[in-house]
């Protein structure tokens, strides 16, 4: 069974950073591609940043040149580095997993974590 714990939020002021990790477990982790997703109050989760097993890794537009998704797979643990805040970022962040790269990307899970809130004040 897959578990995924993620950590690293809390409040920063706009122009701050943070640095989420999430770590994985009951999955073969190497293999797998990992992505990044939020939801702001009221509405619906997205994708944010993905990065498949051999490293390569996309963004949404909102935080392209900002946020820096990598992964160690020697800790099973992906993070997700985090530049520049807006107080749009702000938002419950959860990590995933799948081998199938369009799956994270589309963000196709039934089950998630907890999750880890950021909030960015203005």
């Amino acid at each position: 069974q897959v578990q995924l714990a993620e950590s690293g939020g809390g409040l920063v002021q706009a122009g701050g950073s943070l640095r989420l990790s999430c770590a994985a477990s009951g999955i073969i982790f190497r293999v797998n591609a990992m992505g990044w997703y939020r939801q702001a109050p009221g509405k619906q989760r997205e994708w944010v940043a993905a990065i498949s097993s051999g490293g390569i890794t996309n963004y949404a537009d909102s935080v392209k040149g900002r946020f820096t998704i990598s992964r160690d797979n020697a800790k099973n643990t992906v993070y997700l580095q985090m530049n520049n805040l807006k107080p749009e970022d702000t938002a419950v962040y959860y990590c995933n997993s799948a081998v199938n790269w369009n799956r994270v990307v589309r963000g196709d899970f039934g089950s998630w974590g907890q999750g880890t809130q950021v909030t960015v004040s203005s």
